[in-house]
């Protein structure tokens, strides 16, 4: 019998690669999203249109995070063996203009599911996508598990209420939650408003002849950046495990904000001086300067490790932005199998 998952977030660039990846393990998989006047689908549409053809156990519920009442009906319906918690107001410099919201998204909801499984009494194994943005001003390199949070957003702050939330469920009552302690990773499936994905954007509106100038603002902030679907597979393997525990998931490696815009623009023969320019509007009342994980705790217990380089990654966002408007990737030396967003 296959096993059950139930996915918040799941519209999301990492819920996109966990629903392919849960299927492809012939999971039958539930995502809870929103309702909108608009579809904001495209990143697992192709599902939808594989569903018959390939015979895939996959569905989508309407529902909010702020509403308890629905949670507990649909996980008393579903009866998840596994849940994945990634739904959250997951931008860091908008959380500082939506403060309450955030906590009330991010972390809050964290709560709500933890007691909900509690209520029901549903068997389950729960992961809580928790951040390194809860590090913040970090008071130790590279971070493990054990380096003290100090968060620099309200985006951080409800992290890290969510963490603790996690641990102390599991403590309490015996459950099986596990924290992912996620640094950045990317994809080309990341949202445009996140400044990885903005610099292969417009990088590529650029050479289009749309775009004339890229706005940015901390260049000098460093961060740890992977590859999304190297990052999926860690949280999977977490709920594998007969006990639950957090995990640090990261690269070891970290780089500058200039750093990726000199390599992505370089892969297409351009400065990135004579194109970028600094706006402060971009700058957080309080900056978080350097992310850097040690992952040896998760790749001793999961067997797991990082597959895609720093410049493959930006090769990979580069080569898909190139090829959303329709430019001749190979003029550049691009591979046109590179992933795109919608297989």
């Amino acid at each position: 019998m296959s096993k059950i998952a139930f996915i918040t977030g799941i519209t999301g660039q990492d819920g996109s690669y966990l629903v392919e990846l849960l299927l492809s393990k012939g999971y039958e998989v539930h995502g809870l999203m929103r309702r909108s006047s608009t579809f904001s689908t495209e990143r697992i549409d192709h599902l939808y249109r594989d569903r018959h053809e390939k015979a895939i156990n996959y569905r989508l519920h309407y529902g909010d995070l702020s509403d308890s009442s629905n949670l507990n009906r649909l996980l008393r319906q579903i009866k998840p063996d596994e849940i994945y918690h990634l739904g959250a107001q997951s931008h860091v410099r908008v959380s500082f203009d939506i403060p309450e919201y955030t906590g009330d998204v991010t972390g809050l909801s964290t709560v709500r599911l933890l007691d909900t499984i509690l209520e029901t009494g549903i068997k389950t194994k729960f992961y809580q996508a928790s951040s390194s943005e809860m590090y913040g001003r970090v008071k130790a390199i590279p971070q493990t598990e054990e380096t003290p949070f100090y968060p620099r957003s309200p985006y951080g702050c409800a992290k890290v209420y969510a963490f603790w939330s996690t641990v102390n469920y599991r403590e309490a009552y015996g459950m099986h939650a596990s924290n992912g302690i996620l640094f950045n990773h990317e994809s080309p499936r990341r949202g445009e408003t996140f400044v990885t994905r903005k610099i292969t954007r417009s990088l590529a509106k650029i050479l289009a002849g749309k775009q004339e100038k890229l706005y940015l603002g901390n260049l000098e902030a460093k961060r740890d950046w992977g590859y999304a679907p190297d990052y999926v597979e860690a949280m999977w393997l977490m709920l594998q495990q007969n006990k639950a525990d957090d995990y640090v998931i990261a690269t070891g490696e970290t780089h500058s904000v200039k750093e990726f815009l000199q390599e992505a623009f370089s892969l297409v023969g351009l400065q990135y001086e004579e194109y970028v320019g600094i706006d402060e509007r971009y700058y957080r009342p309080t900056e978080v300067d350097l992310l850097i994980g040690d992952a040896e705790k998760a790749k001793k217990q999961l067997n797991w490790k990082p597959k895609i380089s720093f410049k493959g990654l930006v090769r990979l966002m580069v080569t898909a932005d190139l090829q959303r408007e329709r430019l001749d990737v190979k003029k550049f030396g691009l591979d046109p199998f590179a992933e795109n967003v919608v297989p």
